[in-house]
């Protein structure tokens, strides 16, 4: 990755930060785009050490998924400052939150997992294409199964379950994949997702487990849960390997080619999901 430049979002914890320091690791150059700056700093301070990079190898950068503002800055100083970006990893997530809104008004795990960085994604797309060939990854989950795209109630307006609102956002990621796939078809520019499995990370904050049971979740957790690292590799390999040159549209599990339900891969519904997600964070074309 010597010369590489990578944006990947959520990068000061869990998979996000094991996947910014594996990258580093192979000499590339991580932008960690993350909501909390000091959270990131640190994160940075404790990648520099593991690796030895220095300060320009690992940047810090403010990034909130929940403001389409802040996405809109952060894309801003990026153009502005970077002569070439050759991997975007959108890795950040929240995990079944109760039922909040982002600055725009939007659920909270649809807007930041799917619109945040459906709108971060297109407002690069330009930097990638200029860079290619590149590469976008995106994280999204196994949980997307459960999940379906209710047109009439995208904003869980009418109905709220936090485990059923996480899963369609993760649906939502990889219609997204798809559709973006069939755009990108001669660009240059590959996209593919991904999902990391079970791993121990803060992503399950929300989840309530009661007080007795913690210890022997926490144990069963250690045996059962990938690391942050293991659970990076998906990623890592979907950035730098040589093996997915010119690979598009495709999800996978453990480095390896994953077969979708075909919900995932429904043209029509990811075509009117990227038409109706434009509308809502306000891209025109």
């Amino acid at each position: 990755m010597r010369g590489k430049t990578v944006i990947v979002t959520g990068a000061n914890s869990g998979i996000g930060k094991a996947t910014a320091a594996a990258i580093v690791k192979l000499q590339g150059r991580v932008i960690m785009a993350c909501r909390n700056q000091a959270r990131a700093e640190e994160a940075a301070r404790d990648i520099r050490q593991e690796t030895g990079a220095d300060g320009g190898q690992v940047v810090v950068k403010q990034l909130d998924l929940a403001s389409l503002e802040s996405v809109r800055s952060f894309c801003e100083d990026i153009i502005k400052e970077e002569p070439r970006l050759d991997v975007l990893i959108n890795n950040a997530g929240v995990y079944q939150c109760p039922y909040t809104r982002t600055e725009d008004g939007f659920e909270m795990q649809f807007g930041v997992n799917h619109l945040g960085h459906f709108l971060l994604t297109n407002l690069l797309l330009d930097l990638l294409k200029r860079s290619a060939p590149s590469r976008i990854v995106v994280v999204s989950s196994k949980l997307y199964k459960h999940g379906d795209i209710n047109f009439e109630d995208l904003n869980s307006e009418q109905f709220y379950d936090k485990a059923f609102a996480y899963s369609r956002s993760k649906l939502a990621n990889l219609l997204f994949t798809w559709e973006l796939a069939c755009r990108l078809e001669g660009s240059g520019v590959t996209v593919n997702a991904l999902t990391p499995g079970i791993v121990r990370t803060n992503l399950g904050r929300h989840v309530h487990i009661p007080v007795l049971a913690k210890p022997l979740f926490n144990l069963l957790s250690w045996g059962l849960f990938k690391s942050p690292e293991d659970g990076a590799q998906t990623s890592v390999y979907l950035a730098s390997c040589p093996d997915v040159d010119g690979v598009q549209g495709k999800c996978f599990a453990d480095c390896k080619p994953l077969d979708l339900l075909d919900k995932a891969m429904d043209q029509e519904v990811a075509s009117k999901l990227w038409d109706i997600s434009e509308v809502m964070v306000g891209i025109t074309t």
